[in-house]
């Protein structure tokens, strides 16, 4: 089944729907339609943009990037001085305020440029409603580095109890896209913060989830840096670090954790992808297991669909 398109979902939730032209003047009459002050402009018979103080506006909590360039700021401030804020920033009213929805960088421009009013469509959504809208504009735009949209996807999981199923549909993205970038969570915190600097890709992420340890994936994320590997180079130096660790001794009271094969590791991912759920692949000497996870009835059932597998 098709994935709702991205930009149709943000639309539904934005309500997004083009601002109608304003009609041509009936025959027999001279006077042009009344025209909306600047500040209100009508949108879709039901939707206004207003102006309001600056100082009203807060950030959301919700908000899931974290990371806003400077010089990325500076440059939109410049536009937003030659030009103004030509899109309305999305906000709900809270407490007596305004709290952000979509345009926080507009927002922060509007600081650098020291503006007293911002124009804003007021709209009323819970906090769900709010984070997924986050994370689908900032995701049509690309703005989300990978950490950003992990921590996103899972914030919808803990928080508000989404399956990956849910929000892999409602942010039009496979479900073994959400599950992929749920697993960079897993790696050290110092690895992640090269990932959110773009300092090593998630290309590299992935390829250094297959080390066991936290040690021996900060060694190879050292290396990474240090000697400017790319992803296939990256590839060969876990399958030595690999190497090492199985042929390194290990004490009778400290089994040595299992190693991951990339090639073993690279099939259980297509598997992951051609399946939309999560994976296990086993294999030792041309033996081992396929471990395959679902978490409803329904699930299962497009599983097996896809596995040709009929059930009476």
């Amino acid at each position: 089944m098709a994935k709702p398109a991205l930009g149709r979902g943000l639309g539904a939730l934005l309500g997004g729907n083009p601002i109608a032209k304003p009609p041509a003047s009936p025959p027999n009459k001279t006077a042009p339609a009344a025209t909306p002050p600047p500040e209100t402009a009508v949108i879709d018979g039901r939707e206004r943009v207003q102006k309001v103080p600056l100082d009203q506006v807060h950030p959301c909590p919700f908000q899931p990037r974290k990371d806003f360039s400077p010089e990325g700021l500076r440059e939109l401030a410049d536009s937003i001085k030659e030009q103004g804020i030509v899109q309305p920033l999305i906000v709900r009213a809270k407490g007596g305020h305004f709290e952000l929805i979509a345009g926080e960088r507009r927002w922060r421009a509007a600081q650098l440029l020291s503006l007293t009013e911002i124009p804003v469509i007021v709209r009323e959504a819970d906090d769900r409603a709010v984070l997924e809208l986050a994370l689908i504009e900032n995701l049509q735009r690309e703005n989300l580095n990978a950490i950003e949209e992990a921590q996103g996807y899972s914030q919808l999981m803990s928080q508000f109890q989404l399956t990956q199923e849910n929000i892999a549909t409602k942010v039009g993205k496979s479900r073994a896209v959400v599950a992929n970038a749920l697993r960079l969570l897993k790696l050290p915190a110092p690895i992640q913060s090269y990932l959110r600097e773009n300092r090593i890709s998630t290309g590299h992420a992935k390829v250094v989830l297959g080390l066991a340890t936290e040690k021996a994936q900060l060694t190879a994320v050292e290396k990474i840096l240090k000697e400017g590997l790319n992803v296939r180079q990256t590839e060969a130096l876990v399958a030595k670090l690999q190497a090492l660790a199985t042929s390194s001794p290990s004490g009778p009271s400290r089994p040595q954790p299992a190693i991951r094969d990339t090639h073993v590791a690279s099939v259980e991912n297509s598997l992951r992808e051609r399946l939309g759920t999560k994976v296990q692949l086993r294999y030792s000497q041309g033996k081992g297991s396929v471990e395959i996870s679902f978490y409803s009835d329904a699930e299962l059932e497009r599983v097996l669909q896809i596995l040709g597998v009929k059930v009476d």
